[in-house]
Formats: C-alpha cells, sequence, structure tokens
C-alpha cells in the first residue's frame, strides 16, 4: 500500500503511573497533576515514550469512575530543551494516535527540534481500533448509511431500528457511553495539557478531531496558545451562517461543486468516457433509473443492487478522490445495466457506509420528524441538483435518529477573545473551515487545490507554515495557497 493510501486510511478511520487530574465538566482549569511516567513505548523503533493517565468517565463526577488515556511522546530532538509540547489528535471521531504517530513519525522531524510532540488513545475507541487506551465495549460494525426514510411510517421504523441498535451497544456501559462527545475529548485534552504541565495548549486536530479543538474552545478559551485546524468542517454555526441549517447548505454545496468539477473534466478532455454528451442529464437520468429499480453491481460470484442514493453517493466518492476517469465509465456502464464500477474497493463495505456513531451523535444534531426531513431534502436538493443531500450531516446522522441518548455537544458559536487560530485544507474542507477562521480576528488559513483530505502528513508547504505558527506564533495570510 503506497503512502498516500495508507495515509487517507489512517486518517479517514478516520494514543506508568497514572496521574490523577480532576476538573469538573464546565470549568476552565484543572488542579495541578503529579506528572507523567514517561517510559519507552512498547514495540517502539522511534523512539517515542508512553505514559498512563487517568481521568474520570463522566467529567461531572470528579470523583467517580476513571478510565485509563494511554499518551505517546515523541520528545524534542534539539540541543536545548523543549519549549513545550503539540497535543496531536487525528480524528476518526477517535482511534489510536499512538500507532498512527508511529506509523507517520517523520513528518514531525522538523517540529520536534523545538517540541515535544504528544499524542493519545481516544477514550472509547480501543483495540478493535488499535487504541490502547479503556475501550467501549460495543460492536463496532460499519453499518449502511440509511435511505432517506419516504413517510413517516418509514421514519419510525428507521428511529425504531437505531434505538435498537444504540440500546444494545448502551446497555453494557451506559455511563460510557452517554460520555463519548467531542466535548468529553476536550475535556480529556485539557487534563493532558494539566499533567504535561503546560501553561496553555498547542493542538494540531485532523479530519474530526477539529471538533476536538472548536469544543476546547468553547470550554477553556483560556488555556489555548496556537490551534491547527487541518481537513475538518465546522461545528460553530453562528446566525451570520445562517446557524446549523446553514452549515447543511455550506455542505451540499461543496459537495455539488466537487461533482461540478467532474463535470467540467468531462467536457472538456477527450480522454473522457463520457466526452461528447451531456454528463449532467447522464447522471441525472441515471440516479431517476436506479431509485425505480435498483442497478445490479457484482463482484465475483457475489451481486448487489444500487438504488439512486448510493449511486449518488459512490459516484461522489470517486470525484472527491479525483477518481474522474473510472467515474466516467462507471457511469456510461450503470447506464447500460451494470453498475459494477461503483464497487468500492473495500468487499467488506459494497456500500456507503458509517462506523456506529457514537461521538457524532452525541455531537450533531437531530432530525425530529419525518416532516423535517422532507424539507431539509427538497432544500437541499434546490441547492444541489447533481449531489442532493448524500454525504451531509443529513443523511450521515440519520443512523442517530430514535437515539436513546441525546445530543450532549451541540453546534454552538466559539467565544470572543481567543487567540488567531490556523485552519488548512483541500478543495471544499479548506472551505468548510472558513466560518470557523471568520469568528476568531487575527486568524490565518492554508489551502491547496487539490484533491485530499488533510495537509500536515502529505503537503511540506502546509506543514512548514503550521511548524512556524506553533513555534513562533507567525499566522500565514488568510488563503495562503500550498
Amino acid at each position: 500500500m503506497t503512502t498516500r493510501r495508507k495515509l487517507i486510511s489512517l486518517v479517514a478511520f478516520l494514543a506508568l503511573l497514572p496521574a490523577l487530574v480532576v476538573i469538573t465538566a464546565n470549568s476552565a482549569q484543572a488542579e495541578p497533576s503529579a506528572g507523567l511516567d514517561w517510559q519507552p513505548c512498547k514495540d517502539d523503533k522511534i523512539g517515542m515514550q508512553c505514559a498512563a493517565l487517568e481521568v474520570p468517565v463522566d467529567w461531572s463526577k470528579p470523583d467517580g469512575r476513571m478510565i485509563t488515556l494511554q499518551l505517546g511522546r515523541l520528545p524534542s530532538t534539539g540541543k536545548e530543551p523543549a519549549e513545550g509540547s503539540v497535543l496531536v489528535a487525528y480524528g476518526g471521531p477517535g482511534g489510536p494516535g499512538i500507532a498512527i504517530t508511529q506509523e507517520f513519525g517523520e513528518p514531525w522531524a522538523e517540529l520536534r527540534q523545538r517540541m515535544d510532540i504528544v499524542t493519545w488513545d481516544t477514550r472509547g475507541y480501543g483495540k478493535q481500533f488499535g487504541g490502547t487506551s479503556t475501550g467501549l465495549d460495543c460492536s463496532w460494525t460499519r453499518l449502511p448509511v440509511p435511505n432517506a426514510p419516504a413517510d413517516a411510517a418509514e421514519f419510525g421504523r428507521l428511529a425504531q431500528d437505531n434505538f435498537g441498535t444504540a440500546y444494545t451497544c448502551r446497555t453494557r456501559d451506559q455511563e460510557f457511553f452517554d460520555n463519548m462527545s467531542s466535548a468529553d475529548h476536550a475535556r480529556d485534552m485539557e487534563a493532558i495539557r494539566v499533567a504535561l504541565g503546560e501553561p496553555k495548549i498547542n493542538f494540531y486536530g485532523a479530519s474530526y478531531a477539529t471538533f476536538y479543538g472548536q469544543s476546547y474552545a468553547r470550554l477553556f478559551p483560556d488555556r489555548i496558545r496556537t490551534m491547527v485546524l487541518d481537513g475538518g468542517f465546522s461545528h460553530s454555526p453562528t446566525a451570520a451562517t445562517g446557524g446549523w441549517d446553514g452549515e447543511l447548505d455550506a455542505h451540499a454545496r461543496r459537495n455539488e461543486r466537487t461533482f461540478g468539477r467532474f463535470v467540467d473534466w468531462c467536457e472538456s478532455d477527450r480522454s473522457c468516457a463520457m466526452f461528447g454528451s451531456n454528463v449532467e442529464r447522464a447522471w441525472q437520468r441515471l440516479i431517476r433509473r436506479a431509485d425505480r429499480s435498483p442497478l445490479p453491481a457484482r463482484r465475483g460470484s457475489e451481486s448487489y443492487f444500487y438504488n439512486g442514493t448510493d449511486v449518488r453517493g459512490l459516484g461522489l466518492g470517486l470525484a472527491r478522490r479525483k477518481n474522474w476517469s473510472e467515474l466516467a465509465v462507471a457511469i456510461k456502464d450503470a447506464s447500460r445495466g451494470d453498475a459494477s464500477g461503483f464497487l468500492p474497493d473495500r468487499p467488506q463495505s459494497p456500500y456507503p457506509d458509517l462506523p456506529l456513531g457514537i461521538t457524532e451523535c452525541l455531537d450533531m444534531p437531530r432530525i425530529e420528524s419525518y416532516e423535517e426531513l422532507a424539507g431539509t431534502v427538497k432544500r437541499l436538493e434546490r441547492i444541489a441538483p447533481n449531489t442532493g443531500a448524500v454525504a451531509t450531516m443529513t443523511m450521515n446522522t440519520l443512523q442517530c435518529v430514535g437515539w436513546p441518548t441525546p445530543t450532549t455537544n451541540p453546534p454552538a458559536a466559539l467565544p470572543k477573545g481567543l487567540p488567531p487560530f490556523l485552519t488548512a485544507g483541500a478543495w471544499d474542507e479548506f472551505d468548510a473551515l472558513e466560518p470557523v477562521a471568520d469568528q476568531v480576528p487575527g486568524s490565518g488559513s492554508i489551502s491547496h487545490d487539490d484533491s485530499g483530505h488533510t495537509l500536515y502528513l502529505s503537503n511540506e508547504c502546509a506543514r512548514r507554515l503550521m511548524d512556524a505558527y506553533f513555534t513562533d506564533r507567525v499566522v500565514p495570510a488568510r488563503d495562503t495557497p500550498c
């Protein structure tokens, strides 16, 4: 597997004497900690040290049950003592920060000349995800993204099915299940900061971990020195951006623009299998046909059937990865009755799917009724006629409808008085974080005019700018290209 593909796989997915840290759910600071006992990590090959930190499973009960976070550190390599630490989270929405850093330690080499690199295996995402922190005992099987219910009865059945799936997991450990939001991860970050003895946090959050950073900013605004949000999207809507509905609309527009890049290429490049035809008309006709009668796709002896939502989701994935030639062939073949070109590379996941969304369902607003869903889908269809509501949080949180636990960390605007942030991303990810940078005066941003997911590990230009921001708080101008 190539380094680029391993990066995408790890990021999309996308860390020894315990130090007791006590912090209330809404406090701005934690009590002093006894420190961390750093020891060589098991089977380490890059000089990483590990330590254990105990934190409350429920931060509103600081004297209650504890869980263990495993931390990893790449010590500074400079001649002078480290100037501080950068805390790193790769998203997922959770996962093995230690294993990922051991796999991709080299990109941190320049920053390590002045600072320690610290990461952790996030709470709940245990051995099944390659993590070593206390895990939540659930079945983490990936589930197909639900189709939008056609009426109130189907909506009710979806809610009941979702309740059963979540309830089975929650009954194994209700307390842990209910404390897996990005705000809980943010409180863990504050505990790590205190255990490190750092006066303020330097944070790098990639992908879904950008939600950790935004949650931390709301909880601990005076504890931030630097914060990089790389390749995520806004969990901080404002009235000016239209609230959460505005975020959904913006997501749909980005998806439509992603598909539009494919259309523009196909209409101008003779190598496109559909060159000379009306690509959008053929695409929309294909979606309608698949909705009337799902299209067959075959891999060996296995057969699958794709409806319009499936085709849209899989096709958008190809467009987002810039697999334009494959997408053109897939559309052409599917128009003739064979949708096999849309089959994902993962044999175990032939349909658009998501993991059991415990963190997502605690972070995101939920559709409460069929009428609300129908109205939202109709609005997004007007905004994005080619991609509609697919791959927006409208569809991705349908698995949260009917859950037994309410949203505990809803989106909210950022507080005033934060130090300048640095946001970054490729194509549509860069735009997605603009509303966050807009709320923090003096913030900078880095854009990469191509496909991809997150920049630090794969883009030397962006990495150099982020390193200077972490070390010397040099903030690049908004929309600095890399």
